[in-house]
């Protein structure tokens, strides 16, 4: 169940509307994220990228965490299910804020809403980054089946 003060960036996806940019987002939402296991979606982590809240699917803007769905490779699935872990913990611990991309763009090719995800202005993204977990988006995505140094 969402506990919110109906924070702006949520009015925004409910109105069909790009999020603010803000400089020092508030993080005024604060909800529980289980795994996405079936329909109707409401709350819910899909994968390290990907979320849903308030019935609205939020592709989280500034990362590419590998797949969960249809991995391609055993380490894929690893990673993955990883990245799926680590984002529901870090969405669950505190509220956070959701802000626009930078490019402005408000929606993928898919319709999902494009969105940063932050707490005390840190990117969860970057956490995920840091931790081995995801990559900086580029544009689209790349496999993950191919070994890096150092990687999980």
């Amino acid at each position: 169940m969402l506990r919110l003060a109906l924070p702006l960036a949520l009015a925004c996806l409910a109105l069909n509307a790009p999020a603010p940019l803000a400089a020092d987002p508030v993080d005024t939402i604060d909800a529980q994220f289980p795994l996405c296991t079936s329909s109707p979606r409401v709350t819910c982590v899909v994968d390290g990228d990907t979320i849903w809240l308030g019935g609205a699917k939020i592709r989280i803007a500034d990362i590419d965490a590998p797949e969960v769905s249809r991995p391609s490779c055993p380490r894929e699935a690893r990673l993955g299910a990883l990245a799926t872990q680590r984002m529901q913990a870090l969405l669950n611990r505190a509220p956070f804020s959701l802000t626009g991309t930078a490019d402005g763009r408000d929606e993928d090719r898919f319709g999902r809403k494009l969105r940063v995800v932050s707490r005390d202005s840190e990117s969860l993204g970057a956490i995920l980054l840091r931790d081995g977990l995801a990559r900086p988006w580029g544009g689209k995505r790349r496999g993950w089946c191919e070994a890096a140094g150092g990687a999980v």
